[in-house]
């Protein structure tokens, strides 16, 4: 017993010794082969400094050419759809050069990286087919232009102005402000109407008045309180017709033409005035109402 109590000393000194021989050799390795590949490990260096710094410059010149294409097609007073669209595209485009070149500097071979990178593009464009199809939408709309940035539309359900046509969604205003985004594909799928394309649109009111009215009085009140609205153009002629006989009323269609800025204000004018001049003309206007007899 007291030798093996008179031996462990001299064995936990042995197996420290053991230990830091073997930590010596490791570092004196790893520093022997440092020495050996210091000129391979330099030229890493270089080439992952390269590939940051063409990062960063990439990045730089991207954002760079981008906005100089935006400022210059502003100036050509180009829509501003096609201006946001272009100048995204072009940034995009830079950056997938630039990322290329960078891989290609650190030592990745980029012709089978490309490669590589169309098969998971295959395989990315089949998962998101409906991107692509708003991107393709996107294409679509900035060559055939159907409506440009300031017009007013419907299309997907949804009414207002166009803010900017992006890669993959058009952005509308409503007349209440609010904000929608709508997919480029779901815009393309359905009918536009583009109510600011065309430079004059005609209002058209439906007005209701009884049978025992004066129909020739009737149609005189209409059109002097149509020409009285300076808003309202001469030519085409406004039109007021009797449409149909109604089941408690002879309709009558009042059409006027206005500038298309002045549409709503000029409707709601004129609903107005027509509704005074009527009563001012003893014309009744019929509306819905129920005769209770009671039999005694």
């Amino acid at each position: 017993m007291a030798d093996n109590i008179s031996d462990s000393p001299e064995n936990a000194v042995n197996v420290v010794s053991d230990q830091l021989g073997n930590s010596v050799d490791a570092v004196s390795n790893s520093l022997k082969w440092v020495l050996d590949n210091q000129a391979l490990l330099l030229e890493y260096a270089i080439n992952i400094g390269a590939a940051i710094l063409t990062l960063i410059v990439g990045l730089f010149v991207a954002r760079l050419i981008s906005s100089g294409f935006h400022k210059m097609m502003s100036k050509r007073k180009l829509d501003p759809t096609i201006v946001d669209f272009v100048s995204h595209m072009v940034r995009y485009v830079i950056i997938a050069f630039v990322v290329i070149a960078a891989l290609g500097r650190i030592g990745v071979q980029t012709t089978s990286f490309i490669a590589l990178l169309g098969a998971a593009g295959l395989a990315v464009g089949l998962a998101l087919q409906g991107s692509l199809s708003n991107f393709a939408s996107g294409v679509l709309i900035i060559v055939l232009r159907p409506f440009k940035a300031g017009e007013y539309i419907e299309a997907a359900g949804t009414a207002g102005s166009v803010t900017s046509v992006q890669i993959f969604a058009t952005t509308l205003t409503t007349p209440d402000n609010k904000v929608v985004v709508v997919p480029n594909s779901s815009v393309l799928d359905g009918n536009i109407i583009n109510y600011s394309r065309m430079p004059t649109r005609r209002i058209d009111l439906l007005i209701g008045v009884s049978y025992a009215a004066d129909l020739a009085k009737t149609r005189q009140v209409l059109e002097n309180v149509v020409k009285a609205n300076s808003k309202v153009l001469a030519t085409p002629e406004p039109q007021v017709a009797v449409a149909e006989l109604g089941d408690s009323s002879v309709n009558l269609v009042v059409r006027p033409w206005v500038n298309g800025t002045d549409y709503w204000p000029v409707r709601f004018e004129l609903m107005e005035a027509i509704k005074n001049a009527l009563d001012e003309a003893g014309i009744e206007i019929p509306f819905p109402q129920m005769d209770v007899h009671m039999d005694k």
